[in-house]
């Protein structure tokens, strides 16, 4: 694990979203989880290699796992909130044990459920990172700031997985609006990992 919790700057999200999708030039996958990860994943370019989650919590995780299983070439982002991940902890069980080598993991932790309320989340109470580790994932790791979140990213471009990178963030709302067509982003993604031709 790098710095501990309490040594880490809060971030926003959008900004850090934007410059996760500034580094990506490989046509790397994207999974945006439920909410406002996914709204500022839009905002960020409608790369059609990204995934925009639609209304299952916590699934990020598991989609991106299996488009990394599926095509080991291809780097694979998945970007899930804390509250979400805390909904489908046993995936990163998952992940550490099949080890896939071009998947990394960004947790964006504000510990609320932003998009309902703003209710508080369990991660209140818990070091992500910690437990990323405890299940396995040795390359984990809190971004201390906007320059080490880059830093962290590009590891996860140059060297083998799983690794998760997590950051805690602000409480300001994505600024993005993705386009509620289940079809159409299954469709496009699809396309974008280059297993259905346009019809």
């Amino acid at each position: 694990m790098s710095a501990p919790l309490r040594n880490t700057k809060v971030m926003n999200r959008t900004d850090l979203t934007c410059r996760l999708v500034g580094r990506l030039t490989h046509g790397e996958a994207v999974i945006g989880g439920i909410g406002n990860t996914n709204f500022d994943l839009w905002a960020a370019g409608q790369r059609p290699q990204n995934f925009y989650m639609l209304g299952s919590m916590g699934l990020a995780c598991p989609i991106a796992l299996g488009v990394a299983l599926a095509q080991p070439p291809r780097r694979v982002f998945a970007i899930e909130g804390d509250g979400s991940l805390l909904m489908q902890l046993g995936c990163l069980t998952t992940i550490a044990t099949l080890a896939p080598s071009n998947l990394a993991i960004i947790v964006m932790d504000n510990g609320i459920y932003q998009i309902t309320g703003c209710q508080p989340t369990p991660a209140r109470q818990a070091d992500i990172v910690a437990i990323a580790a405890g299940c396995g994932i040795a390359a984990s790791h809190w971004a201390v700031d906007e320059e080490d979140f880059e830093r962290l990213v590009d590891v996860a471009l140059a060297t083998p997985g799983p690794m998760l990178i997590a950051a805690r963030i602000d409480d300001r709302p994505g600024v993005g609006a993705t386009k509620r067509d289940p079809a159409q982003i299954r469709e496009r993604f699809m396309q974008g990992l280059g297993v259905r031709q346009p019809i």
